[in-house]
């Protein structure tokens, strides 16, 4: 056997210093949530933190998870699932924090 990937009957994967880069985008996509938690930025919070939120997301899932590199379906499963995330989060956003204000 030439090597790990052929062995296990993979090809087209990214190198390690790209992880190491993936890994860095990551860390300063988590640095910019805490930083925007803590600054307090009104309307504008929410929806930056659902958006930087949904970046790691992809990031994750198509790197470390390899979707990018695999088939189309389970790429399909897991944007299907994200898909549905935001959507409870926003109607529990909606549910708890808007209509209540509407109400009162």
């Amino acid at each position: 056997m030439s090597g790990h990937a052929d062995a296990h009957g993979e090809g087209g994967h990214a190198s390690v210093g790209f992880y190491w880069m993936i890994g860095g985008i990551l860390a300063v996509l988590t640095a910019l949530e805490v930083a925007a938690y803590y600054m307090e930025l009104g309307a504008v919070e929410i929806p930056l933190l659902i958006g930087l939120s949904i970046a790691k997301f992809v990031l994750v899932v198509m790197f470390f998870m390899h979707l990018k590199f695999d088939s189309r379906i389970f790429t399909g499963v897991f944007m299907a699932g994200m898909v549905l995330a935001v959507f409870m989060v926003g109607a529990l956003i909606l549910l708890y924090h808007v209509i209540p204000g509407l109400v009162v």
